[in-house]
């Protein structure tokens, strides 16, 4: 018994010494997990062009990707993004990143667009007219893959001059971007919009 005693009073002694009892320490936290790169999974993405870019350096050629990419919700809200990287799939993810977050707002009435609009973009021009139910997408290459993830369902496209999908995107962006819808307008000018349709349809007929 004197013997554990002692050693009792030694390993006291011990811990005086260092500065009392050692503190208790916190419980662990579990780690959060990280935010994923990807984006919005409600968004469909279309891969528009890629290209290979070649670096000329003194030991050789470096090469690089750069995508283009145009992602939309179907409901009005579309984007498009460019992402450059040593390899096609994170130039890819880059360019849906940058995509997803620079969405527009696209006015669409009775699934198609309110009026006829032209855009333009460096050599790139683009027309877009208004087209009736059963119409469908008249469009192609860059022009399409726009609309469709826009939610346009029936409209008329014609490609005027040019045919560089980089041009050919950020001109029908900037006819997109164009469009107003009848309340806008007559938000804009103090008008109240209601019975304008009928009146339309009226003179029409």
């Amino acid at each position: 018994m004197s013997e554990e005693n002692n050693v009792e009073n030694e390993n006291e002694a011990k811990g005086d010494k260092k500065g009392g009892k050692r503190p208790q320490r916190a419980p662990r936290q579990e780690k959060k997990p990280a935010p994923q790169d990807g984006m919005n999974p409600d968004l469909e993405e279309r891969v528009v062009a890629v290209n290979r870019v070649a670096k000329v350096v003194k030991g050789g050629r470096r090469f690089s990707f750069a995508a283009l990419i145009v992602v939309g919700d179907k409901n009005g809200k579309v984007g498009y993004g460019l992402g450059k990287a040593k390899e096609v799939p994170d130039a890819i993810r880059k360019a849906g990143m940058k995509a997803s977050k620079r969405m527009i707002k696209v006015s669409i009435e009775n699934g198609t667009i309110p009026h006829e609009v032209l855009g333009l973009f460096g050599a790139g021009e683009v027309l877009l007219k208004p087209a009736g139910e059963g119409t469908g997408i008249k469009a192609a290459g860059a022009c399409r893959s726009i609309l469709e993830l826009a939610g346009v369902k029936n409209v008329l496209t014609k490609s005027v001059r040019g045919s560089n999908p980089h041009n050919i995107v950020k001109a029908t962006f900037k006819a997109l971007k164009s469009l107003r819808s009848l309340e806008e307008v007559g938000n804009a000018r103090g008008v109240n919009t209601k019975g304008l349709r009928m009146k339309a349809k009226s003179a029409k007929a």
